[in-house]
């Protein structure tokens, strides 16, 4: 058997974390790394955020996140704004339905989480 470092093994454990939520999420309807993009958006300043930056904050390349944006906009959930100082850069903003959403997939996450790291009261 190969050894592995605490940090290695703490790192696979988040992998498998990740692939649990995603299971759970797909069941309904939008997917994990889609709420963790609406939620970087609903915590930026003014609610609105350049793509770039979101891309910084969930860990993604700017084409990454507009693989995930663009379908979001088609459904309503995310709009662009432009920027009266600088035609050449936009923010992207949550729409009322997409703040709505991500409410409704906080709870969701929220139970899944609870499913996957009990609390110590659950475990007696």
């Amino acid at each position: 058997m190969a050894l592995i470092s605490s940090k290695l093994k703490f790192i696979f454990q988040i992998g498998k974390a990740h692939a649990y939520l995603a299971r759970r999420f797909s069941s309904q309807g939008l997917g994990f790394g889609d709420m963790a993009v609406l939620y970087q958006i609903s915590k930026a300043s003014g609610q609105k955020i350049r793509r770039v930056d979101l891309a910084e904050a969930v860990g993604l390349t700017a084409s990454g996140v507009t693989r995930i944006l663009v379908p979001l906009e088609k459904i309503g959930v995310v709009k662009r704004e432009s920027n009266a100082r600088d035609a050449r850069v936009s923010f992207v903003t949550l729409t009322e339905s997409g703040k709505e959403l991500l409410r409704d997939s906080i709870k969701s996450a929220e139970v899944i989480c609870d499913d996957l790291i009990p609390n110590e009261k659950s475990k007696k």
